[in-house]
């Protein structure tokens, strides 16, 4: 019992101990925070000290430089009140300042004026002009813009529109990117980001008034073709060994700034502008049926990317002997062909058009309006195989529909005039022959053995002539 009495004292002394070293800790860091409060009492004026505060309005202030201006502290106390080292709070910055865009009631009254006139400045120019397309762009541009002055604090993603690119500000913080601009990283966690929704440029906000090239995507809208040319090189002197893009100093020496060239454009470009992006480029693949990758400039690899899937390659005009040895082609351009015959039949049919068997080509709408054109997806999809199984599929479902599961479709077939046998035919088969003239459907021997004329086409020119024939003198008695 002696040595219990003795033990619990002890401990009762320890922890009143603990607890009177918390409560000194605690008294000692709240006057280090009040006398830090006072320190920075106006903190917009760094030539007063918190003593002068305290101080009537009429007295001098006396100096801070002197010792004895300074507040005293207990000796082992930090200095908070230092000129030398006063906590840099920002305030060197103008935050009050007008922020950069931000317009006022009469700048949204302004914009309302402009798209006013700009809508009458449309109704003005000839349709489908070029003015016209340019006047309508205008006008979307300024309806953004006014949507962005009418709502800048919504939750949305604020827009941006500069040099034709439309920027939306970047919700996500994880996914880390680069900056297209500076060619460095985008920490989303503590940056903001924006992204154009035409051509996916991606910078940092300080970056936005530095951006000196306008937006690929309205390139593409206005003038959507490719340099067919194989890299035409123009050399550096002809871009006063500058960036083609932003206009920097470089040479092939690296100094200042390495040159890289852009396999589709030939041009030259500094590292900034040229990242080494790998990309197919058209005029290879028409000419040279080359699919192999090269190092493009980023606004090079923008507008590849954008193009990609646009019908603009007429490969009949560009190398027409390109058919003669990629065997691929000619199978495709066939089933395009059959594919275009049936077209009329869907568009007459209520069953197809309820079905939308049509849209099974959805994603190359061209294939259901010609036969010539074609994109670099095409060309890529028909240089690995993908092409012509999918079409073959398309084409295997839609004479199915006419031949065997819709009665009106098979109504619309033909007979061979010449040898009145065989079953229904069609223009797609491919033991047929299509007059050119009337569009009636022979046996491809029957048509090409009979050297007469077509029946269908006799006939059609006897009923003309009956009825535009001029009546005789006994017909009018």
């Amino acid at each position: 019992m002696g040595h219990e009495d003795v033990a619990l004292p002890k401990v009762t002394l320890l922890v009143a101990g603990q607890a009177r070293a918390l409560v000194w800790g605690a008294m000692e860091y709240d006057e280090k925070l009040a006398r830090f409060r006072q320190a920075h009492l106006n903190p917009f004026n760094k030539q007063l000290g918190p003593r002068q505060h305290e101080q009537g309005a009429g007295e001098e202030a006396p100096d801070i430089t002197s010792e004895e201006a300074l507040p005293e502290l207990p000796p082992g106390e930090p200095e908070f009140y230092c000129p030398e080292r006063t906590m840099d709070l920002g305030l060197s910055e103008d935050h009050f300042a007008r922020p950069v865009g931000l317009f006022l009631a009469s700048d949204i009254q302004q914009l309302r004026q402009a798209i006013q006139e700009c809508k009458q400045v449309i109704l003005e120019l000839p349709e489908h002009s070029e003015k016209q397309k340019d006047a309508v762009v205008r006008l979307i541009h300024l309806r953004l813009k006014l949507q962005e002055l009418k709502d800048p604090s919504e939750d949305e993603p604020s827009v941006r529109v500069l040099l034709e690119h439309r920027f939306c500000k970047e919700k996500s913080k994880s996914v880390k990117q680069t900056c297209d601009k500076c060619n460095a990283i985008i920490w989303g966690l503590i940056q903001t980001w924006y992204t154009c929704t035409g051509c996916y440029y991606r910078c940092h906000s300080k970056c936005l008034n530095l951006i000196s090239k306008p937006c690929v995507r309205s390139k593409v809208s206005h003038q959507a073709e490719y340099e067919l040319s194989i890299c035409p090189e123009a050399g550096l002197d002809s871009q006063d060994y500058r960036c083609a893009e932003c206009r920097a100093p470089i040479s092939l020496r690296g100094v200042p700034s390495e040159a890289r060239q852009c396999d589709y454009t030939g041009q030259y470009y500094c590292s900034h502008c040229h990242w080494n992006d790998l990309a197919v480029i058209p005029a290879r693949v028409v000419h040279n049926w080359d699919f192999e990758p090269r190092k493009v400039s980023r606004g090079s690899m923008r507008y590849l990317a954008l193009m990609v899937s646009r019908p603009v390659l007429r490969l009949r005009e560009i190398n027409p002997l390109l058919f003669n040895y990629v065997e691929e082609l000619v199978e495709i351009r066939k089933l395009r062909q059959d594919i275009l015959l049936m077209k009329p039949y869907f568009i007459t049919c209520r069953e197809a058009m309820a079905a939308r068997l049509l849209l099974q080509l959805q994603d190359r709408q061209h294939f259901v309006e010609n036969d010539e054109m074609y994109s670099v997806q095409d060309l890529l999809d028909a240089h690995t195989g993908r092409l012509g199984c999918s079409l073959a599929e398309t084409h295997t479902l839609f004479a199915k529909h006419i031949k065997l599961d819709c009665e009106r479709c098979q109504a619309k077939g033909f007979v061979c005039e010449l040898c009145r046998e065989g079953d229904v035919l069609f223009p797609f088969d491919s033991h047929t022959s299509v007059c050119t003239d009337c569009s009636a459907v022979f046996h491809r021997d029957c048509y090409y053995d009979n050297s007469t004329t077509c029946p269908r086409c006799a006939r059609l020119t006897l009923r003309k002539q009956s009825l535009f024939q001029e009546p005789g003198p006994d017909a009018d008695a």
